[in-house]
């Protein structure tokens, strides 16, 4: 009998979860609005347009959890730019000149690691630990998520749109330099050959 009343209460929770709830809402908001990225989908409330290259996607509700969406930028922005130099370094590593020295010569990026040693890995270390300690300090609070204070001399003289549209561009880049690192890593590991054949 305790078993039959352990499987009807599961079925029972199995089922509620995909039963409709009900929406509560005391105020009006902004999820009214549909997303641009995902048209079937309301956006989310965090989800203002404010931030370059927001377009209302967020299908799993990270917005909702997150309680500084700045912070949530700057590391989106840090492992962005981090992809953008991966991928050139990845496809530089194999196609286009190195250093002088056996230890340059490594065609296979992953097999490159091994091949410097130690010293030039504590230098690649020591060096993103150092911008990453400059920096620590701006992850939180106000300011534009991303600026290092490298290059802002860009950005002097343009108009709001034209650094909106500058800021829509870095995001966007690296967003696909993300994938971009994810599928080259995937085939290099698989196929161990050149990305470009």
């Amino acid at each position: 009998m305790a078993l039959k009343s352990i499987c009807v209460a599961a079925l029972v929770a199995v089922a509620s979860a995909f039963a409709p709830s009900a929406k509560v809402s005391s105020t009006v908001s902004s999820l009214d609005a549909m997303s641009k990225s995902l048209p079937f989908l309301e956006c989310p409330e965090k989800l203002d347009g404010s931030m370059a290259g927001d377009v209302g996607f967020d299908p799993m509700g990270l917005s909702e959890i997150q309680a500084d969406l700045k912070y949530a930028r700057w590391a989106e922005i840090k492992h962005g730019r981090a992809a953008m130099l991966a991928i050139v370094g990845m496809v530089w590593q194999e196609y286009l000149p190195h250093l002088p020295g056996d230890q340059f010569t490594a065609t296979d990026p992953f097999e490159a690691i091994s091949k410097v040693g130690l010293a030039g890995n504590m230098q690649v270390f020591l060096t993103l630990g150092a911008i990453e300690f400059a920096n620590f300090n701006k992850y939180y609070g106000e300011g534009e998520p991303g600026d290092i204070g490298w290059g802002s001399k860009f950005l002097e003289g343009k108009s709001e749109d034209q650094i909106m549209k500058a800021r829509t561009q870095e995001i966007t880049h690296c967003r696909l330099a993300m994938i971009a690192i994810t599928g080259a890593t995937v085939q290099t590991l698989i196929f161990h050959q050149p990305l470009l054949g």
